[in-house]
This record gives structure tokens, C-alpha cells and sequence, in this order.
């Protein structure tokens, strides 16, 4: 399986829930079943910003954003960039990772309105 670059929203080592107004991403390496922390990205200056998000997610070579909740809006312009999602995860953004890694993250589709698709 080819490695991927995963991005979690996170405030210091926790995941941060609120996918709009993190101020850091924490990308992990997965390859397999392990996952290793490899940067930070600062979104300072990019909250609630979609397409600048979504735009800066590409640039830096990610693959899927694993969070908590987050809105439609930004579902759409990742989905829109060719990223990949997964929600409803909480907890220190290295035992997400791992968890994505081992396969055991199961998506919940957690969306901060009433605003869905898959």
C-alpha cells in the first residue's frame, strides 16, 4: 500500500473538534499500519477559509483530513480538491493517526449542520 499524508486539526497534542477555526494541522505520515508525525502546518490567518484551506492541504501533499466536526461548506471544497475525509474522531491527534493507520477510525459522518453527502 503507498504511504499516505494525513492532516489532523489539532490545538498542541489534542485533536482540535472545530475543524474551522484550528490554528494548526498536525500531518502524519501513514504507511501500513504505523503512522509518524512528520510537520505542523499553522493555518493562522486561514479559519473558515475553505478554498485557502482546501488549497494548502494540496500544495502540502495531503491525502485525507481525519477530524472531529465539521461544516458542509468545507466538506465541499475538499471534496472539490480531491481529498478524502474522515469525521466524528476526538482524543491526541497521535492516537487518531494510529487508529487511521490500523484501520480502526470508522467515519461518522459528523457534520456540523443539516448538510450531507457521500
Amino acid at each position: 500500500m503507498m504511504s499516505k499524508r494525513i492532516a489532523i486539526p489539532s490545538n498542541g497534542e489534542l485533536l482540535d473538534a472545530h475543524f474551522g477555526r484550528a490554528q494548526a494541522f498536525t500531518v502524519f505520515e501513514v504507511d501500513g499500519n504505523q503512522a509518524r508525525q512528520v510537520e505542523v502546518l499553522s493555518a493562522a490567518g486561514l479559519e473558515h477559509q475553505h478554498e485557502g484551506l482546501a488549497s494548502m492541504f494540496k500544495r502540502n501533499g495531503i491525502d485525507v483530513l481525519v477530524c472531529g466536526g465539521i461544516g458542509g461548506g468545507m466538506i465541499d471544497s475538499l471534496n472539490y480538491a480531491g481529498l478524502d475525509l474522515v469525521t466524528g474522531a476526538s482524543g491526541l491527534t497521535k492516537d487518531v493517526a494510529q487508529s487511521y493507520a490500523a484501520g480502526t477510525l470508522v467515519s461518522t459522518g459528523s457534520v456540523c449542520q443539516e448538510h450531507h453527502h457521500h
